[in-house]
């Protein structure tokens, strides 16, 4: 019984309390509020940009006290006070400003932050009814789409003369968006700049500059800009102008290439007689084509005026190895590529070509970011595709002079490239008692930078007319030339060699020759080879190999240098400049028949 009228009583006073606590929270609502008239920035960002780096707050109390102000985090922690103990009277409004940093000067991370005033003489504190975000974070716009998909590069002028259509989204939906065009190559450029209203999310471009002319040919990138509610910047790419880095692609998919006309030729030697085929874009106008022999003006076949895409003719008939020219030309351009003719015959000497370094050079855009890809920048460039700029400037500076003198003095020669010889395709190293290396053999596989040590070793002789060569490797994959490394401290042969010296007016004379390298130099009696502006240095032969021959700068540093290696021989000649000097008779024309002379044995 006693149980039951203890249970009976609880319940009672349960049922009071409630009632009571009803009755006090219908008063405290019916009383006026505090703090009133609060107006808060709802949003900033306090990244030293100097937009919006400060929130402001302010609220008049209905009754006089003593306040502190603080800031509060999610989870109720204070991380700044802003004012401590001040006497405010009723009714006069009182404004507070925050940076986002905390009571030790430290920005907080973003998210929403809480005003909780204190009042002192009621001892209360109240939360102003709204909070603060910050967002540093920038937006990220992005190039959605160009032209019709994502699949394959986008070119203008387009065959429909058509500009292209650019999709693209911005996360600040009611801002508007700068769409920054830069020409990427050979250093970013702005070339265009509009900015397209809030809520539209295409644009327009046909390559075209102010006066309505087309734009140089190369690589482009669409770049965009906006600003979000918080006053941050964004961008993509990230950076502009844009850049990338060693190995660095650009974000996305937002390249153009402008070009008019352009040849893609096989680096491959074909066959004298056999059949060869080229790619031509000439933006489906009408061109005529022609093939020429290098350092020949007269040409070999013409093509009649045409359209299409590709060109398959019979490579020339010929006797003799040599490198020819495919020329296109439309009714306002021309462009020019090479490609090698190998004879049926073969010939004691087999000459390769650096297709590999004139490919890694080469600034096309493969993959559609609007950076080229090249291997000087780090990146996998394809094997076949077009070349935008015509003839490599090694091929105009080094080979072409070097074979036109070979041609002259009907010195025969087998034909291959790098590239070729790295895939077995064409010549091989065996069956030849040298190689000439025509031009700067930047990067070749490990494999076949070994190749070349074995042949050397077991008696082929080697000479080579680039710098900078055989220090870099690289991969071949099926389609690619891939992972491009940086220099070694020494070459395939172990051989130190300096980086390129540019010093005008440098003279070589001869320090010593063992071999009969310089054997036959006529002009400046002691075999001086004068006027010019740079020079490689061989510091140091490699292991196991021995200087034979070498000519000298007037403080001795070895540029011109024979090394015996093994049953073998290798010469540098160490002149970027030497190939250009073979056009009129002269010490250079003297050393590289020497040099063959050697080569042929």
């Amino acid at each position: 019984m006693t149980t039951s009228r203890l249970r009976v009583a609880t319940f009672a006073l349960l049922v009071v309390a409630t009632f009571a606590a009803f009755f006090v929270v219908q008063r405290i609502k019916r009383q006026p509020p505090t703090v009133r008239h609060a107006v808060i920035t709802p949003l900033f960002s306090p990244n030293g940009d100097g937009r919006l780096e400060r929130a402001a707050a302010s609220f008049v109390l209905e009754r006089g006290d003593t306040v502190t102000v603080r800031v509060i985090n999610d989870q109720g922690d204070v991380v700044r006070t802003l004012v401590a103990n001040r006497p405010l009277p009723a009714n006069r409004r009182l404004a507070v400003r925050w940076n986002g940093r905390d009571d030790t000067g430290r920005r907080v991370p973003d998210g929403i932050y809480r005003y909780r005033v204190n009042l002192q003489d009621q001892g209360r504190a109240v939360l102003l009814p709204r909070g603060v975000r910050i967002d540093t974070s920038r937006p990220r716009p992005r190039v959605q789409r160009i032209g019709g998909d994502n699949t394959r590069r986008d070119i203008l002028p387009r065959s429909d003369g058509k500009p292209l259509t650019i999709r693209f989204y911005n996360p600040s939906r009611s801002s508007p968006t700068e769409v920054l065009i830069y020409r990427t190559q050979p250093h970013p450029q702005l070339v265009h700049s509009e900015t397209v209203p809030a809520g539209r999310r295409t644009t327009t471009w046909d390559g075209k500059d102010a006066s309505g002319a087309g734009l140089e040919p190369g690589t482009y990138v669409v770049a965009l800009r906006t600003r979000d509610l918080a006053g941050n910047v964004g961008s993509t790419p990230p950076q502009l102008p844009p850049a990338a880095g060693y190995g660095q692609t650009l974000p996305g998919h937002g390249g153009i290439t402008i070009r008019y006309l352009a040849a893609q030729p096989t680096l491959e030697p074909t066959i004298a007689g056999s059949a060869v085929q080229f790619g031509v874009d000439a933006r489906r106008r009408t061109f005529a084509w022609s093939v020429r022999r290098v350092g020949v003006g007269a040409a070999y076949r013409d093509g009649r005026p045409r359209t299409g895409s590709v060109v398959a003719i019979d490579a020339p008939d010929t006797e003799t190895s040599g490198l020819y020219l495919f020329e296109v030309h439309t009714r306002n351009r021309s462009t020019t590529v090479p490609f090698p003719v190998q004879a049926v015959k073969t010939q004691k000497v087999l000459v390769v070509l650096p297709a590999i370094t004139w490919q890694g050079t080469n600034p096309v855009d493969d993959d559609g970011d609007g950076w080229p890809n090249t291997l000087t920048g780090g990146l996998p460039v394809d094997k076949e595709r077009v070349f935008p700029d015509g003839l490599p400037q090694d091929l105009v500076k080094r080979v072409a002079p070097l074979l036109v003198y070979l041609d002259r003095n009907g010195l025969k020669y087998d034909l291959t490239t790098d590239l070729a010889l790295a895939e077995g395709v064409g010549p091989r190293l065996s069956g030849h008692t040298g190689v000439l290396l025509a031009g700067d053999e930047t990067w070749l596989p490990t494999d076949t930078q070994r190749a070349l040590v074995r042949f050397v070793k077991d008696g082929g002789k080697l000479a080579t007319f680039g710098v900078g060569s055989l220090r870099r490797q690289v991969t071949l994959t099926k389609t690619q030339i891939t992972r491009p490394t940086q220099p070694d401290a020494t070459d395939a042969f172990g051989t130190t060699l300096r980086p390129l010296t540019r010093r005008p007016g440098t003279t070589l004379t001869i320090f010593n020759d063992q071999i009969n390298l310089f054997a036959g130099d006529v002009y400046g009696g002691t075999g001086v080879f004068s006027g010019y502006d740079s020079y490689e240095v061989t510091a140091s032969p490699g292991p196991g190999a021995k200087i034979a021959a070498s000519a000298v700068t007037d403080d001795g540093q070895k540029v011109i240098v024979a090394e015996q290696l093994g049953k073998g021989l290798v010469i540098r000649f160490g002149l970027p400049q030497l190939a250009e000097r073979l056009s009129t008779p002269g010490n250079e024309t003297e050393l590289v028949r020497r040099t063959w002379t050697l080569l042929s044995r």
